[in-house]
């Protein structure tokens, strides 16, 4: 028998929600498949530990998906994504 395996929540600010409804589909449904996996793996290859802020980013082309861990609660928090060239400011 296997571990369960424990399944994060994820929520979306409303900062997040809205920029994610801008984009046009091709762009969104891959960040939205992207943050889905984060479910299983909160913390997968290719996720950075942001420097100056809590929070981790992963990358969807390019596209940053900003969010926070909260392991006690099993929450994921996306602050906010967008193109990486706006994300960072």
């Amino acid at each position: 028998m296997h571990p369960k395996k424990v399944k994060y929540s994820i929520v979306l600010s409303k900062k997040a929600q809205k920029q994610l409804d801008k984009l046009p589909d091709n762009i969104a449904n891959p960040i939205i498949e992207s943050i889905a996996l984060l479910e299983d793996d909160p913390r997968p290859h290719g996720c950075k530990k942001l420097k100056n802020r809590d929070g981790y980013r992963i990358r969807v082309g390019d596209y940053r998906v900003i969010y926070d861990v909260f392991d006690s609660q099993l929450l994921i928090d996306i602050i906010v994504l967008g193109h990486r060239k706006d994300i960072y400011e």
